[in-house]
């Protein structure tokens, strides 16, 4: 991001699965864990998803975390940043325009049900020309029934661009259960409790209390996507009490954390 707000062009990456004549095609790669991809776009639309690791994958406006149970669906020509955590299995999907009406119009993570993610897998073990009339017809097919009722997911946290902010997002990223309060960080951050307050409003749309308690929570799903236990994932993002945690973490995301924890184990 330039001084004045803008961002800068992103370069597109032109892979085979973006001018296939097919409406959706696979894409299969391992990454190695701290590996990523730098700052770009694609033609078509993607539903990245991975059987194994966390992607951590940043927008210009706003940053996703991205656990096997879960796929991030990136319209096309939305520049984005993809890291990973752990080594990661990455099994994606590019849609051609008229297929991807099926799914939203934004950057969205998607809840992946037992059978999408068989039908991902399956795809990605067809060819890139795949006979539409046989196997990889129906298999498309199917995919777009499940991709247009799949649950829509809050595991997005709204990117800050102010340097003040920028400070705070990055020390609470770092330690996500530190309880300092808004007047606390103004005093490291150079700025008023007041003024910190109305910045994050302006460039998230939301309070900060809000703010922080989605990136604990996302924080949280990256863990128990390691298996780490519910009650330390929940020490670990600040909540006092594992009750306190499930109750969020289920008005959030329609489950239980001992239910997230056993995604891991697919």
């Amino acid at each position: 991001m330039s001084p004045f707000g803008h961002f800068p062009p992103a370069p597109t990456r032109r892979l085979p699965q973006d001018v296939v004549d097919r409406p959706l095609v696979g894409f299969t790669r391992d990454y190695a864990d701290g590996e990523s991809v730098p700052r770009h776009s694609h033609e078509r639309v993607q539903l990245l998803y991975a059987t194994r690791g966390i992607m951590r994958i940043t927008t210009d406006a706003a940053g996703f975390v991205v656990p096997p149970g879960r796929a991030l669906w990136v319209p096309a020509a939305v520049p984005h940043v993809t890291a990973m955590q752990g080594p990661t299995a990455m099994r994606a999907l590019f849609l051609r325009a008229d297929a991807a009406q099926a799914g939203p119009a934004g950057v969205t993570v998607l809840a992946v049900s037992a059978l999408l993610r068989e039908l991902i897998l399956a795809a990605c073990s067809e060819p890139l020309e795949w006979d539409e009339a046989g196997r990889g017809g129906h298999l498309a097919a199917l995919i777009l029934d499940e991709i247009a009722r799949a649950p829509a997911l809050p595991l997005g946290v709204p990117a800050v661009h102010d340097l003040r902010l920028a400070r705070l997002a990055a020390a609470l990223r770092a330690d996500p259960a530190r309880p300092a309060g808004m007047e606390a960080w103004a005093a490291e951050c150079g700025a008023s409790a007041r003024t910190l307050t109305r910045l994050f409003r302006a460039e998230t749309g939301m309070s900060f209390g809000r703010w922080r308690q989605l990136l604990r929570l996302s924080e949280a799903a990256a863990m128990l996507a390691q298996g780490v236990p519910p009650a330390r994932a929940a020490a670990a993002v600040g909540y006092a009490s594992a009750p306190a945690f499930g109750a969020a973490f289920r008005a959030a995301f329609g489950t239980t954390p001992g239910t997230d924890h056993d995604l891991s184990d697919r």
